[in-house]
């Protein structure tokens, strides 16, 4: 059975993209799935800096010049997880050919059985490339009605290449001066598969060059991610919950 490819996407940047696709895909491979985590974000690459291996020998970007195999692009995290990351200098751009990504992407799905791509933000040629190698599409957005109408965007664009919208998370999320989540839910006519609470680990694991939920799981932001990645594989994660917190209604899901 081929691999199934699922592309993090939003319409700006800064709404958590790369760190819900990079807890993502530690999650499901916490949940025991083999997962490729692929950064297709090619001009402005982060899950390199973020897992502290900001420069490797053969990245992406060496195989969408022809130059390497997409098998050699592959590295594992200490974690288990396995991650195909771009490059972040700026001559690794000369030369690519983006849509050689839909050769690379077929390849891996003989190989995987969940393919996360962390496409580049906004609605440029590659983002369109990443999304078109895309089985479904997850949009990652804040609750601000700025990044709730360039998700809007980005969705109608998904739509019109006919992929399947998964549903949109919504992070950062801190519960006043913002839009509620029946207001974006009813804007983006998409469900709404998880909510991410603003956490400061969630910098802090940035800073640390580490996953969040490997090395904080009890943090609010990690039990969040968990619970996505098991509603994706259709599955469910049992929490202990506070007595007195379930019986008055304080614990928030």
């Amino acid at each position: 059975m081929k691999g199934r490819v699922i592309v993090i996407t939003s319409g700006k940047g800064g709404t958590g993209k790369t760190v819900t696709a990079i807890n993502l895909a530690a999650a499901l491979h916490s949940l025991g799935k083999d997962v490729i985590l692929v950064d297709a974000n090619l001009t402005t690459p982060n899950i390199g800096l973020h897992l502290g291996a900001p420069v490797v020998p053969i990245a992406l970007n060496h195989v969408l010049r022809g130059k390497k195999s997409i098998r050699q692009a592959i590295y594992e995290h200490h974690s288990g997880l396995k991650v195909v990351p771009s490059s972040l200098s700026l001559n690794a751009l000369k030369g690519i050919k983006p849509e050689n990504l839909a050769i690379a992407i077929r390849e891996l799905k003989d190989i995987a059985e969940i393919l996360l791509l962390d496409s580049s933000a906004g609605l440029g040629k590659e983002a369109l490339v990443a999304i078109q190698q895309a089985d479904e599409i997850i949009v990652v957005t804040n609750p601000e009605l700025p990044a709730v109408a360039d998700a809007l965007k980005t969705i109608k664009i998904a739509e019109k290449l006919k992929k399947k919208i998964t549903g949109v998370i919504v992070t950062r999320k801190k519960g006043k001066n913002e839009m509620k989540i029946r207001e974006i839910a009813y804007l983006l006519e998409k469900p709404i598969i998880g909510i991410v609470p603003e956490d400061k680990n969630v910098s802090n694991s940035i800073m640390l060059r580490d996953i969040l939920i490997n090395i904080n799981p009890k943090s609010k932001a990690a039990k969040a991610y968990k619970r996505i990645a098991a509603r994706l594989i259709g599955e469910k994660i049992e929490e202990k919950i506070n007595f007195f917190a379930k019986l008055f209604g304080f614990l928030k899901k």
